[in-house]
């Protein structure tokens, strides 16, 4: 895996990024693989309206609402191996924190990139951005990620029991922090 390369993904790339994304999502709920989207799994494609919205972000200044920024792990051969993104909070007076989002292809996962992606935000959020804390959520029954952020140094600060009814399924909602300080 240290051949991976982390590059902050531009506007101009994000088709191929989409294209990951739609792929990457249709392992939700399906096989061996727990739901990690609150989507269907006949729906787990990436929604045209979230799509524009998140490209939008990309091309959106920092520190201004609505800024997105996204980074790509690429195999030798230009595969994207996986991802992590980080965006402002929508909420007002929360500008020293981020939510993050991240994947990792299934021919890539256990093998340490989900940590680097963290580690890489982390450091960009606290060093570039000068960030506090980076919150996220997580479908409940996704316990390998959980297990992944929390040796990450995230701390659950809450579930939502029923939040979600998908497939016929109830879904509980896990939020996480993470404080940033000088080691990320």
């Amino acid at each position: 895996m240290s051949q991976l390369l982390i590059e902050q993904l531009e506007p101009a790339g994000f088709s191929d990024f989409l294209r990951y994304l739609d792929d990457h999502l249709s392992d939700n709920g399906r096989g061996d693989t727990a739901y990690f989207q609150p989507l269907p799994r006949d729906a787990s494609r990436f929604p045209a309206d979230k799509a524009e919205a998140f490209q939008a972000g990309l091309r959106t200044p920092l520190g201004t609402s609505g800024w997105r920024r996204l980074w790509v792990a690429r195999d030798a051969d230009g595969r994207i191996a996986g991802h992590i993104d980080l965006r402002a909070h929508p909420e007002r007076h929360a500008a020293h924190r981020c939510l993050l989002g991240m994947g990792v292809d299934r021919d890539f996962r256990k093998h340490g990139l989900g940590s680097r992606l963290l580690a890489h935000a982390a450091q960009w959020a606290r060093d570039a951005a000068g960030l506090a804390w980076i919150d996220l959520q997580v479908l409940s029954v996704n316990t390998p990620a959980i297990s992944l952020y929390q040796r990450s140094g995230y701390v659950r600060t809450g579930e939502i029991p029923d939040m979600f009814l998908i497939d016929g399924r109830h879904f509980a909602y896990t939020s996480m922090s993470k404080r940033l300080d000088s080691q990320g």
